[in-house]
Formats: C-alpha cells, structure tokens, sequence
C-alpha cells in the first residue's frame, strides 16, 4: 500500500472526515480500492506495512566486468556472449544484450555539424573518366560524365562526352 494515501486517509480518520475515494484515486492514480483499504487500515489503527523487495543474485554477477572490458574494446553482444559461456556462463544471450545496451545508450552520441550554404558562394564538381557501359545488343560504350551541384538551390547540371 502507498504510504502517501495511507497518511492522507490518517488525516480524514483524525479529522472525521467521510472520504470521496474515487476523487481520491484520481488524485492519486490508484484504485478506489486502494483508497478505500487505506482508509479501513487507518480506522482500525493498523500501520502501513512497508515491504522490502528481494534482492536476488543476477546470473551476470560474476561477469559484468568482463562484459564492460570487452564492450570498450569494442567487441558485439554476440561475441561477449559467446566469450562468457565459455568461461562457465549459465544464462541466455538476451540478458547479456539488455546489460549490453545500457552502456550504449549512456554513451553520448556525437553531434552533426550541419554547414549552410550561401547563395552562390559554392558548387560541387564530379568527374568521373571512362565509364564503360553496354547496351542491349551487347555493345560496349564509353564516355564521361560531369555533374555541377549547386548546394542550395540542389540545382545539378549533367553533362556526357564522348571523348
């Protein structure tokens, strides 16, 4: 039970105040039910049981390190894994990916520098020699292509030459 409504059904019994539950659910996201056992523990005096998760041994106890010193090096989940059964690991490949991942999501990704490009300030120039391409009848046919970009307007303007 939620201590914090469990104080707030304390405050009614005190007072002698008939509670709302579901306007008290509401604010509070739970049960009406939930409200309502609050309020009858409050009445009867009883306190709020608070109850202590069970902290239970994880199977990658013995090798989190391991699998922090191969993710820095660089190595896959898969390849932990395969690494770890050999040294005795008795659990499945998806709890060493989800311990895998919470490296890569705290690592920062890094930023893009997006370059703006003034009107008329800049072009792009290709050129590519000696391009063999063959027809359907199976003759082959070289030439040349240019290509002129205009970064800001995306203008392209594309030129083929035989020789």
């Amino acid at each position: 039970m939620r201590k914090d409504v469990y104080e707030r059904m304390r405050y009614f019994v005190l007072e002698k105040i008939k509670p709302n539950y579901s306007a008290i659910a509401r604010q509070y996201g739970v049960d009406p039910r939930t409200v309502k056992a609050a309020y009858l523990r409050a009445q009867s005096g009883e306190t709020t049981v608070v109850r202590k998760r069970r902290s239970r041994r994880s199977k990658l106890d013995g090798y989190q390190d391991i699998i922090e010193d191969k993710y820095t090096a660089g190595c896959s989940a898969k390849s932990i894994y395969d690494f770890i059964v050999e040294k005795g690991f008795t659990g499945k490949y998806t709890i060493v990916k989800d311990y895998y991942h919470r490296f890569r999501k705290v690592q920062t990704k890094k930023a893009t520098i997006r370059v703006e490009h003034t009107i008329g300030l800049s072009a792009q120039v290709d050129w590519k020699e000696q391009v063999t391409m063959t027809d359907r009848n199976g003759i082959p046919h070289t030439f040349s292509i240019f290509l002129y970009v205009l970064p800001y307007s995306k203008f392209k303007f594309l030129r083929l030459t035989l020789d």
